[in-house]
């Protein structure tokens, strides 16, 4: 994602007890050992999409595991893929189809948790434009982060028509952070995550009525409706790093406390939330509390155990990559299943619930500037 508001024509753009993975209950609550330094690079700023791994931290779970784990926010201007496969973390949290485009240009990066199993990727447009079907966008401006945020609403064009590189058919606007410039309607289109950029709108007062706008107020496309949803948030690693055993088992110990911060969060979303700010969010309580509901709900129910890659999801994501020209090759070992398999049958050992049927959404009240 991008902090500054340009426009622009779009071009391409271990210990010895763990030597072996299958380490066992032992491993799973390392205490009063030596640490292992690890560093986990998130995709974008401090917020609720991440609070699974503030939990962790916050609550002890990686230290339970003999980890010392370092989290770095993310900015418009960093790249995880770039920042593990040059070895400056050791994990990454990124969109999957973002994974899959650095692996067509040769980016020796493994998938080895996904976290979210389902997209949180929209488009908005105002209803009073009667832009109402993403065919109408033809020769308007739709904005998006780019940086590799924009295969989804880039695939979507595609399916209606429209070629998102050819100016003449779009104008690809860059977006910013802030969704002022959609309220102020200086695009016809913006992409908005369910969890950030729809809540900032919906946040802000309609400067005609000076009440808040309501989702009656917009059209929202929704990628997983629309047929170009995208796997998202999962978690990544050099493929040669995790070649070794050592590193599977610092692998399995920071799935298992990474996901156990997630059945917290999933399970105590407004502790969660006081988490995320804590560690300080740019947006208020709030909207960090509508963000922790929204995140949740791309993760819950995980019908193949949290974390644990469900290959229809995949097939269905690589399916749409390809035939909207996000790749042009037929991806082989971009992710793993069996160091996320053993960090759930960990949890289970633990009496933990992996899977969260039985979870709801809660009802948030939506606050005047996220706060």
């Amino acid at each position: 994602m991008r902090g500054t508001t340009t426009w622009t024509a779009v071009g391409a753009i271990g210990s010895a007890a763990l030597l072996a993975f299958g380490a066992g209950a032992g491993a799973e609550r390392a205490t009063g050992a030596q640490l292992t330094n690890v560093t986990v690079q998130l995709k974008w700023v401090t917020q609720a999409q991440f609070a699974g791994y503030y939990a962790a931290r916050e609550r002890g779970y990686y230290r339970q595991q003999g980890l010392n784990v370092t989290i770095t926010p993310g900015s418009p201007d960093l790249a995880p893929k770039t920042v593990v496969a040059g070895g400056q973390a050791q994990f990454g949290v990124n969109w999957f189809s973002n994974l899959l485009a650095a692996r067509d240009e040769a980016a020796n990066l493994v998938n080895i948790a996904q976290v979210f199993t389902r997209s949180g990727f929209t488009l908005l447009t105002w209803r009073d434009t009667g832009l109402n079907r993403i065919s109408k966008l033809r020769g308007k401006t739709v904005a998006n982060w780019l940086d590799g945020n924009e295969w989804e609403v880039y695939a979507a064009l595609r399916k209606n028509g429209i070629d998102p590189y050819d100016t003449r058919q779009v104008a690809i606007f860059e977006q910013p952070f802030s969704m002022d410039f959609f309220i102020r309607r200086q695009t016809d289109a913006a992409s908005a995550m369910t969890y950030n950029e729809l809540a900032q709108v919906l946040e802000a007062r309609n400067p005609r009525t000076g009440k808040l706008f309501r989702l009656r107020d917009l059209n929202v496309f929704k990628m997983e409706n629309v047929g170009t949803g995208m796997l998202e948030d999962g978690i990544f690693v050099r493929a040669d790093w995790i070649a070794k055993a050592t590193n599977r088992a610092i692998a399995r110990r920071f799935l298992i406390a990474t996901l156990k911060g997630w059945i917290y969060c999933r399970d105590h979303y407004l502790n969660c939330t006081n988490i995320s700010v804590r560690n300080g969010t740019e947006l208020g309580r709030g909207h960090q509390r509508w963000q922790m509901n929204e995140i949740n709900a791309l993760i819950w129910p995980a019908p193949k155990g949290i974390g644990v890659m469900d290959p229809k999801a995949y097939a269905r994501t690589v399916a749409i990559a390809k035939r909207f020209q996000v790749v042009t090759n037929t991806p082989k070992g971009a992710y793993r299943t069996d160091i996320a398999r053993a960090a759930v049958a960990a949890l289970r050992r633990q009496g933990l619930d992996v899977f969260g049927k039985r979870w709801k959404k809660a009802k948030i009240q939506v606050t005047p500037g996220g706060k």
